[in-house]
Order: C-alpha cells, then structure tokens, then sequence
C-alpha cells in the first residue's frame, strides 16, 4: 500500500528528462554517448547578461523579491511585447516565474476545474498534458499530420470543441516539430475562438526568436479574442539561459491576480539575481540571439540533408525551434536478429544501446509514430551522430 497520493501516481515523468538522465548516466559510466534527447542550446549565456547578474549581486539584491516580478522587469516585458509583437500590455498583465514551465501551470491551475476540457494539437509539449491532469482536468487532442506540417485547420478545431472546453494549448514555433503557424493560419484559428467567447487560449511563444521564415506571429494580436489570449515566454531559449529559470505570461489582469495568488502560496517569487539577469536580456540588443538563429538554421539544413540519406525516414522541414520530428514507421516491425524494434520507444533503446545516440520517442508528444531530435548541439556531433544512426538502422532487416 502507497501513501503517495492518487494524484502524483497518474503522473508521469517527463520522458525528455528521463532520457537525459540516462544519457547522463550512461555518460558518466565512461560511454561516448551523443544526447540529442534535451532541449537546451549549447550557446553560453551572453556576457552582458552575465554581467548584470554578477552586478545584482554586488548591489545586494538578495532579498525577497515580489511574487509577480520586479517592476523594472514587468515594464521591460511590457516594452518587449510593445517593440517586438506590437501587443499593448501594463503591468499588471505581467507575472514573472521561474520558467515558462511555472507560467504554464500557473495559468492551468488558475483557469481550470475538474471536468473541464483542455484542446491540445497533437504533437505537443510533453508537459501540457501532465500539467493538465494535475488540474484534475481532461485533455482533447487533435491530431496534426506530418502531410499538413503538423498543423491543425480550423475545421479541426471547431470539431474539436465542446460545451466543455475552457481552454486551448499550442506552441509556435512548435516543441516537439518546429513547425510555425503563419498570420493567415492563426488568424483562421482565432476567428474559431471569437464565435466560442468561454474558451481562453494559452499561447507557448518560447520559441519565438528561433524563426527561420521571418517575424514572430501571435494568436495575441487578433483583437476580437485578445483579452481571452494568455502569452508565454522567457528567456531560456532565445538567451542561452535555461538554467536561469525565468518566464514570464501577459494575460488579463484577473489571471495575472490568480497566478499571483498561486505563485505566492508555491514558490514566492523567481530568483533576484535572475531576474536582474533577465532584464539586461529583454533591454540588450539582439546580436547575440542573431548569432545563435544563424547556427540553428545552418544545423536544420544539415540535420534535414542528413536524414534524408537514411532510407525510410519521412519528415517534415521545421521552421522554427530546434527540433526535427521525423516518422520512423517504416522501421517498426524489424529486427537486428536481437531486438525487435516494436515502435518508438524501442527504436529509441535500440540507438541509445547500439550506437549512444540519445533521441526521444514521439509517444512523449502524442505521436507514436515519430521521434524527436534536438539539434542544438555542435555541427560535428550532429554529423557524427547521424552517421551512427544511419549504420544502426541499415542493421535492421
């Protein structure tokens, strides 16, 4: 008999980081493992940022900070969204976490009851759903085909949507795809939404410096749904700064109170010293982020050129984010005379076993057909890797 509660036994772990954390292990065992499994740029943090930290420090600012962000911070973010994505927000529609992961389920647990239904394009972020059940909630996917870019149509939403439905959770660009919804395409989605006036949209915009096909666009600037749009961002990716923990929502000064309310009774405030970090990130110049979108394109043309030499892979040419999210199908059912490699998972521990190369199932994202590379490590390690995987594969009969 467990004494952990119901509620944390229905959740899962996330599969990125346990991948990661046998990658690791293996690592540490004296194994040349290549870890394709984590979304983290391989980039150092900027050093101006660096430096704003180092000089928070020396200020003294490591006493507890507000619950919902320092209000130098909230008034960057404010001008951020005003300079980058012409989105009028105050302060009081800021709430600065620890992480956009925090901002995530703050949102859920603020807006949610148990029985209300969350619509989610499959694939996903592993999280939305485990987060979503932790609000007692119900997930309903719509799947997203590798044929359509993984992109849902809003003949698929509309199908979608219930006298239930509360909630509406995507991502562009897209973790685990890089796929990236166009103006036109969101603005068909949004048209859905504003004939469905109950049903809020959360908008995952984590990713959004790291865009190969020009501006970022948000679900957030159709006016006839915007006061029912909650933004999230931070700056983990677009900054090389995941161990920073910090993300931030702009949502209707009613959620903001919410999360507030929540984040107070959970976690306090995010870190001072990050927070200062942070600030020096949103105000800088983007020459840094520049730098690093250059090298992730460059690795999606190699990555993509690559697997396109492997026989039987099928995918997608992402436009964003740092990920490729091929069907690998065709393998499903062969063996090396060893392993039967059933589906994805398998196929998973098979590279992982026979040539170290960590990559995640698609089963974590609601596609048991696909798996997920990240390609944001080293031109060199990305070759060699490929090239391990290409001699895996042509193993199995």
């Amino acid at each position: 008999m467990t004494t952990i509660s119901e509620r944390i036994c229905k959740l899962s772990e996330s599969e990125t980081l346990a991948m990661a954390n046998l990658s690791r292990k293996l690592k540490s065992q004296g194994f040349d493992v290549i870890n394709l499994s984590i979304g983290e740029p391989d980039f150092n943090t900027p050093d101006h940022i660096k430096q704003a930290a180092k000089a928070a420090i020396d200020q003294n600012f490591s006493f507890y900070p507000p619950v919902c962000g320092f209000p130098d911070l909230r008034e960057a973010i404010c001008q951020k969204f005003k300079r980058e994505n012409n989105l009028d927000f105050k302060q009081e529609n800021i709430i600065v976490s620890t992480g956009a992961k925090q901002s995530i389920a703050n949102a859920v647990l603020s807006l949610l009851d148990p029985g209300d239904e969350v619509i989610i394009p499959a694939p996903y972020w592993v999280s939305y759903k485990e987060i979503i059940k932790l609000a007692e909630a119900k997930p309903i996917y719509i799947t997203a085909s590798i044929e359509n870019d993984f992109k849902i149509t809003p003949a698929q939403l509309e199908k979608a949507i219930t006298p239930k439905t509360k909630l509406f959770i995507f991502s562009s660009p897209c973790n685990p795809t890089g796929s990236v919804y166009s103006k036109n395409e969101l603005k068909a989605l949004a048209d859905v939404f504003a004939v469905h006036e109950k049903i809020y949209v959360l908008s995952d915009e984590i990713y959004e410096h790291i865009n190969f096909v020009g501006s970022h666009e948000s679900i957030a600037q159709f006016e006839n749904i915007r006061k029912r749009v909650i933004v999230v961002n931070g700056v983990s990716k677009s900054f090389a700064m995941t161990g920073w923990r910090i993300g931030y929502m702009a949502a209707s000064s009613e959620i903001v109170d919410a999360c507030n309310k929540l984040q107070g009774q959970v976690t306090s405030g995010a870190c001072a010293i990050a927070q200062k970090a942070s600030l020096a990130a949103l105000t800088g110049d983007l020459s840094s982020v520049k730098t690093m979108l250059k090298s992730f394109h460059e690795r999606r043309d190699l990555v993509i050129k690559l697997l396109n030499e492997i026989q039987g892979i099928k995918t997608n040419v992402p436009n964003g984010a740092f990920y490729v999210f091929p069907d690998v199908t065709y393998y499903f059912g062969k063996t090396d005379g060893k392993v039967v490699i059933k589906g994805a998972p398998e196929l998973c521990d098979y590279l992982l076993n026979k040539v170290y190369v960590a990559v995640v199932p698609g089963n974590a994202f609601g596609d048991p057909n696909c798996i997920r590379f990240s390609y944001a490590t080293s031109n060199k390690l990305l070759i060699e890797a490929m090239r391990r995987i290409k001699a895996a594969l042509a193993e199995l009969r």
